[in-house]
């Protein structure tokens, strides 16, 4: 393998349904940030059928170049249509870095498209930086440079891996939603646009869609929320969740969870924070009866301000959080709400 043959940031754009889906733009503004270093461009790989009007929005969020794979046969998410299509786009033009969202798709897609192009791949990002590999030189180990350095949590979340993949190309990584912070959208930005089609043959691995069912559901997107009230085994019932519901409806926030509430029952997962639940960034994170275990930390550490309420003050949330408040929750909330419902009363 000749490595100085691939050069670019390449990004996987899913969208489901046309409509891009925002872990795309959060991997092209890191795009831009490892390009940046590189001296090199950024190119969304956007597939689907009739996807072509979406190459504008890429653009405005800081894609220089879109490759359009276009075909009826990509309309839905099929395994083996979509690994085709995305495995011939590396083989054509040969990046540097392919990067892909590590959500249902993306899990599925990324180790599939690795194997058939023989390169590696680092799965779960948290972060991703340009930089030698070995980090710290090796005695009789030669130290290359210009690597792509891929963080992940490892050993449940116990330590921190930090993995190159120095002889093979592309640099292959799946990357957490909500970890990485979207490019400013610059309205009316142009990208130049490629179509590419491999071509496609049904075979006896392409998967039929019989039917598309989709579930509807009332629960907020907690990696949309500005203000989240997360509890957890502290809050010691699923009935006393109604005190952080009437907390959040006070503050015009969210309720969102930790592992050990969706564990026990208490509620669903779509609402879980942490390394095996959502990444989340909020402006006002409250960590209620949570005890701050690193695998929920990986989930939430990011939030610009945080405040725990917990009644063991040795509880390691307290290392974290910018405000902490010792005592039992069950006599806090109601007077936190009280207060904030007055507040807004008198506005």
């Amino acid at each position: 393998m000749n490595l100085e043959e691939y050069k670019g940031v390449f990004v996987f754009a899913q969208q489901v349904d046309n409509v891009v889906s925002g872990i795309a733009f959060e991997l092209i503004g890191k795009g831009k940030d490892l390009a940046k270093d590189l001296g090199c461009d950024v190119t969304a790989v956007l597939i689907g059928s009739d996807v072509k009007p979406l190459a504008d929005e890429l653009a405005a969020y800081g894609a220089d170049r879109v490759i359009v794979v276009d075909d009826p046969e990509l309309k839905e998410y099929r395994t083996e249509p979509y690994a085709h299509a995305l495995a011939s786009v590396i083989e054509k033009y040969k990046p540097e870095i392919m990067l892909v969202g590590a959500t249902a798709i993306g899990r599925d897609l990324g180790p599939r498209v690795s194997a058939r192009v023989h390169t590696g791949l680092t799965a779960d990002c948290t972060q991703l930086e340009i930089g030698d590999f070995p980090i710290n030189p090796v005695a009789g180990q030669e130290q290359k440079h210009n690597q792509l350095l891929m963080t992940r949590p490892a050993f449940g979340g116990n330590t921190i891996a930090t993995i190159a993949c120095p002889d093979f190309r592309p640099q292959m990584a799946t990357v957490r939603p909500g970890v990485m912070q979207k490019a400013p959208k610059v309205e009316g930005a142009k990208a130049v646009v490629e179509e590419f089609n491999p071509g496609f043959t049904p075979d006896n691995k392409y998967v039929e869609i019989l039917e598309v069912v989709k579930a509807v559901s009332n629960t907020v997107d907690i990696m949309d929320a500005k203000i989240l009230v997360s509890g957890g085994r502290g809050v010691g019932s699923p009935e006393n969740f109604s005190l952080l519901d009437d907390l959040a409806e006070a503050i015009g926030g969210t309720v969102s969870c930790s592992r050990a509430v969706v564990d026990a029952g208490w509620k669903p997962k779509d609402l879980q924070v942490g390394q095996t639940g959502k990444t989340v960034r909020p402006n006002v994170y409250f960590a209620i009866g949570i005890s701050g275990a690193i695998q929920h930390l990986a989930g939430m550490e990011e939030s610009d301000l945080i405040i725990a309420i917990n009644k063991d003050e040795t509880a390691p949330i307290f290392d974290v959080a910018d405000y902490g408040i010792v005592g039992d929750l069950n006599k806090i909330l109601p007077i936190l709400t009280q207060q904030l419902k007055s507040a807004n009363a008198a506005k």
